[in-house]
Parts: C-alpha cells; structure tokens; sequence
C-alpha cells in the first residue's frame, strides 16, 4: 500500500501538525516503508501460533488485599513540602486564562 501525499495531510491534521513540503515527502516515505514492512509480515503462516498478551510467561505477583489502618493524617503529611489545614498543598496548574 502506497501512502499519498494526501494520507499524510490527513494524519497530520487530525493529530494538528504542520509540516512543510519536504517534511510531507519525507514522512510519506517513512509511513510507505513502515506499511510495506506490516505487509510483508502478513505474508507469514501464523495458523499454529496462538495469541498471547506477553513473550513471557508471567504473572503478576500480588499481595492479598487486606484491610488495615492507614496512616496518620499528621505522618503522612512529615515530609510534605507545605500542607495546608490538614491537606497536602500544590501550585496550581490549571488557569482560567
């Protein structure tokens, strides 16, 4: 599958980029290159390959969930740069500008 000029412009806009004309050239030959090697990869039998989610078998290794006490509102706050009333306290990041 040959990747247009178009198709680059269109994955471009939805991910709100802009690029220069040399930039689209170069990145149509780079999608091109990435697509071909997925087909090519479809070439391979996979019929006796079951799905797996990992290379490895592996399982998490969890602790049982237990209820118990939590920390101390005044411990868990020790080394807390600032709180304030009893609250952890952070810059504000959002602004309504």
């Amino acid at each position: 599958m040959e990747i247009t000029r178009s198709d680059v412009e269109n994955v471009a806009q939805l991910a709100k980029l802009k690029f220069d004309d040399d930039e689209i050239d170069q990145l149509r030959q780079q999608m091109s290159s990435i697509i071909s090697y997925f087909e090519k990869l479809s070439e391979l039998n996979t019929d006796d390959v079951a799905p797996l989610s990992h290379v490895l078998d592996i399982t998490n290794r969890m602790r049982p969930d237990e209820v118990r006490e939590s920390l101390p509102q005044d411990i868990a706050l020790s080394n807390a740069p600032v709180s304030k009333r009893g609250y952890f306290s952070v810059p504000k990041v959002i602004s309504n500008d």
